[in-house]
């Protein structure tokens, strides 16, 4: 037979993994990553809608990282929480909640009606805003929780006040 009419055989090539290689690059995303989520958390402001107007805290953004009791989707509002004695005594026992549950909180602004904390993840150094507005009239604790970046929080906020009204209920 002739070889000549034969294809050229082709020649096997190999694809060779570097593990170091791979390895390097994997580290090199991650770190600038790390940066990149530390640089988003240290250049977040609060925001300038934050207080009580009318009797109303300010609404959820449109992202999911928020909840409140005045929110108007269902998907970000929880109740609000019942309490007896003056706003005076409500909001020691908040402060004294938050004290005991979480270190990272700082309070920001206080009146006799009203709380301002700012809690921070542990890693990344996220802020949350939080706020507290004791209802006299209604005898209700108003409240709101909202990530300052980001879209999703994973479930944080809601997490957070679930177990902040568990531990001030009575």
């Amino acid at each position: 037979m002739n070889s000549s009419a034969d294809p050229p055989a082709k020649k096997k090539t190999r694809v060779r993994f570097s593990l170091s290689r791979i390895t390097r690059n994997l580290l090199t995303v991650m770190v600038l990553s790390l940066i990149g989520l530390f640089a988003i958390s240290m250049t977040s402001k609060q925001p300038d809608n934050l207080g009580v107007t009318a009797g109303q805290l300010a609404a959820c953004p449109d992202t999911p990282n928020c909840v409140s009791t005045q929110a108007a989707d269902p998907g970000k509002r929880m109740d609000p929480i019942a309490f007896s004695g003056t706003p005076s005594e409500a909001i020691s026992k908040i402060k004294q909640a938050i004290k005991l549950n979480w270190p990272r909180a700082t309070l920001i602004s206080e009146t006799e009606y009203y709380l301002h904390y700012e809690f921070k993840s542990l890693i990344f150094r996220f802020i949350d805003d939080v706020e507290f507005f004791v209802d006299d009239e209604t005898s209700v604790i108003q409240f709101r929780s909202a990530s300052r970046v980001g879209h999703s929080d994973l479930g944080v906020n809601r997490k957070r006040m679930n177990q902040l009204v568990k531990s001030i209920k009575p």
